[in-house]
């Protein structure tokens, strides 16, 4: 499902608008990003936990040259579902 067919979903069940339903999952997908940047996690009750993780800086090997090379640290969004998600996708 991409986000078109995504907003087409949301509009068909919640009784909206294609543009209302647009504008919904934007919001919603603005506040969730802006949240994550400001170092918060996100609950979603039922559906699952979104949260920033710190990666140090580690060292790996170029598989082509064989070279050592070093990554840097970085920091990688994480999701947890919630049980109820979990439940429903079994």
């Amino acid at each position: 499902m991409n986000k078109t067919e995504l907003i087409n979903s949301i509009a068909e069940k919640a009784g909206l608008s294609k543009v209302q339903a647009k504008a919904a999952l934007d919001a919603t997908i603005n506040t969730i990003s802006e949240q994550l940047v400001n170092g918060d996690k996100v609950a979603l009750v039922g559906f699952g936990t979104f949260a920033v993780a710190e990666k140090s800086a580690r060292k790996g090997i170029n598989p082509r040259t064989k070279e050592v090379i070093e990554i840097p640290a970085r920091k990688q969004v994480k999701f947890k579902p919630g049980a109820e998600l979990n439940d429903v996708v079994k």
